[in-house]
């Protein structure tokens, strides 16, 4: 990562790094109130300089079309996903960026192995793509609610108690298998506490236009949140790898995450470092051929190449 920014980035986020092949109990390792030494002040200069980092490394990234780069958010319900999406993503190119949201399968998918409808949104090489809610719910909703196995069709004896280290091991090596081919993952955890999603239901519930936001549903999958505090837990521990790593970012505070969700994802694309391509010889040679013809057609008084001198301008010839 030959960006000087490269490396405080890169200290920034290393507290929220699950160590592949370490023991996680989010209730004791993970604090979703952990701001470190930012203040609120700060955070808003350092989320521009973040989305920044993105748009130029996002351009880089389509120029070049060798990787793609897919992005995990997985929360409970008022985590911040979709405000996290919008802020962090707030300055790229719309054109190389996409977003999937997973409901409940539909008919047509649960016809098809449970990793199915994700293999269909994966990003293209140059692309981002962004899965609110991702392959994930398959080891915790389906977890937390294993008769929705059922609604899966699988063969007699695959749902044994075994079903779920299988799984893991099955999404370890499927992400393994995208990274060995130029799709890098990566995995955020957008960690709320049962308090501030208490106090997010009631605003929704308070105030009128948050109303459509709200779902009786939500209250209902709360009741199962030591359900999903250890399914989460086993998760991260299981399918933090050394090729796709989860972050565990604190939701809490909604500036903070999404400081930290930039800083993530610029991170993951400068550690890919993707460069514009070298047109080559030939069309250098026709680029001037070209820029000659357009300053002979410079009106009396502008300049024939405002562009000459710039920085970053290549020579030719």
């Amino acid at each position: 990562m030959p960006d000087e920014r490269a490396a405080t980035i890169a200290e920034f986020i290393a507290p929220l790094r699950v160590e592949p092949g370490s023991k996680v109990r989010l209730e004791r390792d993970f604090d979703p109130r952990y701001r470190g030494d930012l203040r609120k002040r700060d955070g808003s200069e350092l989320l521009r300089t973040g989305v920044s980092l993105l748009a130029e490394y996002q351009e880089r990234l389509a120029a070049q079309d060798s990787y793609g780069v897919l992005l995990c958010l997985q929360a409970l319900d008022a985590g911040g996903k979709d405000g996290t999406i919008r802020h962090v993503m707030s300055g790229v190119n719309p054109q190389g960026v996409r977003v999937s949201s997973f409901k409940v399968p539909s008919a047509e998918e649960l016809d098809h192995d449970y990793l199915w409808r994700y293999a269909r949104r994966l990003p293209a090489r140059g692309e981002i793509a962004i899965f609110n809610r991702s392959h994930y719910e398959e080891v915790l909703v389906v977890r937390v609610h294993p008769e929705n196995l059922v609604r899966q069709k699988l063969p007699d004896g695959t749902r044994g108690p075994d079903i779920w280290e299988r799984r893991y091991r099955e999404i370890n090596q499927w992400e393994r298998y995208l990274t060995d081919n130029g799709f890098k993952v990566v995995k955020i955890f957008l960690n709320l506490s049962k308090e501030e999603q208490r106090t997010r239901f009631l605003k929704r519930i308070d105030l009128p236009e948050k109303n459509w936001k709200f779902s009786a549903a939500d209250v209902r999958e709360r009741r199962h949140w030591d359900e999903y505090q250890l399914a989460f837990s086993e998760m991260l521990s299981a399918t933090s790898t050394e090729w796709a790593p989860w972050y565990v970012v604190p939701a809490d505070r909604k500036w903070f995450a999404r400081v930290c969700a930039a800083a993530i994802l610029a991170h993951t694309l400068m550690d890919i470092d993707p460069r514009y391509p070298d047109v080559g010889d030939a069309a250098r040679k026709a680029l001037l051929v070209t820029r000659e013809e357009l300053e002979r057609e410079a009106p009396a008084g502008a300049l024939a190449d405002p562009y000459a001198g710039a920085p970053g301008r290549k020579k030719h010839g």
